[in-house]
């Protein structure tokens, strides 16, 4: 038997398309807090990371061909 995996979004409730969803992690300065991850829509996520900035990728960059 099959089974299929519906996600829904924890801020809306709105079902999350196959492909169109993002995770937020939250991590707090304070380690005991621990860390939240959210399920959220596409457009939901562009809304909350407009207040936010881009972190830059990590690790050594490629090398040029050749």
């Amino acid at each position: 038997m099959a089974r299929k995996s519906v996600f829904v979004s924890d801020l809306s409730g709105e079902e999350i398309p196959e492909g169109k969803g993002a995770m937020i992690t939250i991590k707090f300065t304070d380690a005991r807090k621990g860390t939240i991850v959210l399920d959220v829509t596409d457009a939901e996520s562009e809304k909350l990371g407009e207040k936010g900035r881009r972190q830059a990728r990590r690790g050594r960059r490629a090398k040029a061909g050749g």
